[in-house]
């Protein structure tokens, strides 16, 4: 694989930190723009909505606080100031909702206004907020007061090596670092703490308990269009847990959406369709052999199943506005592909006959993956944009879905 290169004649203006602010890659013929300034900027995780309400701004963290990102212009403006944590951007207002010790504010990306929403109880975090930003949801360690949850039985655990590579005498360093990686993941489920979801109202700080468990509760995301539909995970070693659930912000109608069927299958880093109607996954039957992008249908419970080739797997996929495209962020070999050739940025092309066309969008060979890149489409489909640290100090990036060389 060889390294990202810089086409003679392309802008060259460069910070600081010696990183283009664009070029198109040698090996790709996508053209990359830097849309940070900052160096040590990122964009947000994958699943965090990260974009204005209108689809004309994109919220990155920097070392000194959140800026806004103007699509169109590439202007970056600091809006929000110091260390904070982001949990999202409204779907309504478009104002940008984080974290500052135990209290959640909400800024305005234009005026920069910013009001206090709730102070969050001890013990209590929340990182999502529904779609008509009433409800905010988390966790917290609780016992169930009606004593009707009872702890689990201690599982009985099996060397994860054992599990993973069977019969296998001689580990690559990587299969040695994945195998005690799931071993410190499965010792963590031995006395498991007592958890349940919350939901606090925007208005009033009401809160409410609900789905008290001794499983590891993680990964909430509401619904991009209901706003009593939550999503969670339960977290763990991927392969022994049925990690996909859904359930009403009441509390009501708990459902598991992807159950396993064989021995090492796993299913995760899930992330809902634009339009709500179909949580997506990365699925493995059984885990580093067989890869999938699936889908199950939230209204009628039928899964999709998309093949990908082991080259082609990703750390996380995403999906354009549209439904019609997903990209992916690659990964080096010591992820659970163990990939020898998939430090990629690739676009999937749906087919007719429901396989996926894989088209490289950017050489990723120079980045190292203990940063996530976290790809996400732009709300007009045209840009993928993810963070990367290829050129040593990590910058918020796009490419653009279209080739340069494209006269379209």
């Amino acid at each position: 694989m060889s390294s990202t290169n810089i086409t003679a004649g392309v802008a060259m203006a460069v910070g600081t930190d010696a990183t283009p602010a664009e070029w198109i890659d040698a090996d790709t013929g996508h053209r990359v723009i830097r849309l940070s300034q900052e160096p040590g900027s990122a964009s947000l995780y994958f699943h965090q909505n990260a974009y204005s309400a209108d689809g004309q701004q994109l919220i990155i963290t920097t070392p000194t606080g959140i800026s806004a990102i103007n699509l169109k212009t590439r202007e970056v403006e600091q809006v929000v100031d110091g260390p904070v944590n982001v949990i999202v951007t409204g779907r309504k207002t478009g104002d940008v909702y984080y974290t500052r010790g135990n209290t959640v504010y909400a800024t305005n990306l234009h005026t920069h206004a910013t009001r206090s929403v709730v102070k969050l109880p001890t013990g209590h975090s929340v990182s999502t907020l529904n779609a008509d930003e009433t409800l905010l949801a988390g966790t917290v360690e609780a016992t169930d007061p009606t004593g009707k949850t009872p702890r689990p039985e201690p599982p009985k655990l099996r060397p994860q090596r054992e599990r993973m590579f069977p019969g296998k005498q001689q580990l690559t360093p990587e299969e040695t670092a994945a195998a005690a990686k799931e071993e410190k993941l499965a010792r963590n489920l031995i006395n498991p703490r007592p958890k349940a979801l919350v939901t606090i109202n925007t208005k009033t700080g009401e809160v409410k308990t609900f789905n008290y468990s001794y499983d590891w509760l993680n990964h909430l995301q509401f619904s991009p269009v209901d706003p009593t539909l939550l999503m969670f995970c339960h977290e763990g070693t991927w392969h022994e847990v049925d990690r996909i659930w859904t359930i009403r912000s009441d509390g009501t109608g708990l459902r598991l959406m992807h159950k396993r069927s064989m021995d090492m299958e796993i299913a995760g880093h899930e992330f809902w369709n634009p339009d709500g109607k179909i949580i997506w996954y990365d699925l493995q039957t059984p885990r580093s052999q067989v890869f999938w992008i699936a889908g199950v249908n939230i209204k009628t419970g039928k899964e999709i199943r998309y093949p990908v080739e082991r080259n082609q797997w990703s750390v996380h996929y995403n999906v354009s506005p549209d439904g019609t495209l997903f990209a992916g962020d690659g990964g080096d070999p010591g992820q659970v592909a163990f990939a020898p050739d998939g430090r990629w940025l690739n676009l999937f092309h749906r087919q007719p006959d429901g396989t996926l066309k894989c088209e490289r969008l950017v050489n990723m060979a120079q980045h190292n993956y203990h940063l996530e890149p976290n790809v996400t489409f732009t709300p007009d489909g045209t840009w993928v944009v993810f963070r990367s640290n290829m050129f040593g100090l990590s910058h918020v990036f796009a490419v653009e879905v279209k080739k340069a060389a494209d006269p379209k």
